[in-house]
């Protein structure tokens, strides 16, 4: 028997590869000689330079950039290669993510998208032209103007002096000028990994939704919120493209728009991206079940999340797809018309969210374990 074991990250306690690790462990406790292939994925957040890697067999190289704030920060991305040729996969969380501060530092209306710029500087510099770039995770509300600032930008006050950096400066923007814009970016290709459709502004953009989980007030989320509904005026005005409406321009704090508005960005479903670009169909040939996973799944899990981007595939092949997750919902069931065969959360008994995340292995391998013991059940009773 052949299993293909894809699972997400368990975000804040086991990695994709932790995640695939501990699941062949479970199989193997029931199905002794399965052959069992791992395939660690993400959809655009949190291990998404990782997955890449090993799908391409790539390698990592690391970059000192600076932080949110500022700070020195050595950052991951992905050298990699597949048909198509050469590209790089970055991850703006390391550069500029919400993990890389202490909850008592961060300061969203200064944090700033700089070092993600600084990452795409430093593939650029060594001749890559395709930048895949996964957006979760940010701790950034400033519409990607870090990123841009890094690469040539420059925005101005009325004063005609440079703007500090973060979110809330962009309420004082007076103009922006590109003639010293990185002229590498015109011959690269960004294909922009989110499953994140927000505009830029309003009640459903990047400030008001996303804003309070990286610690902005309710007077902050309107200042950032004002800021860049100005900014992305300005940016109309002096970039000659209006990216505000667009679906995705709110993802990142914005750095979707910044991408848009600075790059030949291309938002894209995460999943759908980082499959194709791993080949993960290959991988299917001759298997008989997948097993794929995240760290808690409800009904927005088919609103472009992993596991149902790997169901997706699975089934065009008509392969069982069982989801394993830390946590399920009431409306998971709705996965069930997208895909998924199965689902499962791992805990097997009421435990605190601390003993999941201390246990999450022992207690993913013991769920895998479980399932494939009702799946030897099922095969028994179709035998008869």
């Amino acid at each position: 028997m052949k299993i293909v074991v894809a699972p997400d990250s368990f975000k804040g306690s086991l990695s994709s590869k932790n995640a695939a690790d501990a699941i062949e462990t479970g199989i193997h406790e029931v199905f002794k000689d399965a052959e069992v292939v791992k395939v660690p994925i993400a959809d655009g957040g949190e291990g998404t330079v990782a997955a890449v890697v090993a799908m391409t067999h790539g390698k990592i190289v690391k970059t000192v950039v600076q932080g949110p704030l500022g700070e020195k920060v050595t950052a991951s991305w992905g050298r990699c290669k597949n048909d198509e040729g050469e590209f790089a996969v970055i991850e703006m969380a390391e550069a500029s993510g919400l993990l890389l501060e202490k909850e008592s530092e961060r300061n969203v209306l200064k944090a700033s998208t700089y070092g993600t710029g600084q990452l795409i500087k430093a593939a650029l510099d060594v001749g890559i032209r395709k930048i895949i770039i996964g957006i979760g995770g940010s701790a950034t509300n400033d519409g990607g103007a870090g990123l841009a600032e890094a690469l040539g930008v420059k925005f101005y006050d009325k004063n005609n002096r440079i703007l500090p950096r973060g979110g809330a400066a962009l309420a004082d923007l007076e103009y922006i000028e590109t003639s010293d814009l990185d002229p590498r970016l015109q011959y690269t290709d960004f294909y922009i990994a989110s499953d994140v459709k927000n505009p830029l502004c309003g009640k459903n953009g990047a400030s008001y939704v996303y804003g309070p989980q990286k610690g902005a007030t309710e007077s902050d989320v309107k200042l950032l919120d004002y800021a860049l509904e100005h900014y992305s005026k300005i940016a109309a005005r002096d970039v000659g493209r209006d990216v505000k409406d667009i679906p995705g321009a709110g993802a990142a704090g914005g750095l979707g728009a910044g991408l848009m508005l600075f790059s030949n960005g291309h938002m894209c479903n995460g999943i759908e991206l980082i499959l194709k670009l791993g080949n993960f169909e290959s991988y299917l040939k001759d298997a008989e079940l997948v097993f794929t996973g995240e760290g808690f799944s409800d009904a927005q899990t088919k609103n472009g999340k992993a596991p149902v981007g790997v169901a997706s595939i699975a089934k065009k092949h008509k392969i069982p797809v069982v989801c394993l997750s830390g946590g399920i919902s009431s409306d998971s069931k709705e996965l069930l018309s997208h895909g998924i065969d199965a689902i499962s959360g791992t805990p097997c008994a009421p435990v605190s969210l601390e003993n999941c995340i201390k246990n999450a292995k022992q207690m993913l391998e013991d769920a895998a374990a479980r399932c494939c013991l009702l799946i030897k059940v099922g095969a028994s009773l179709q035998a008869k």
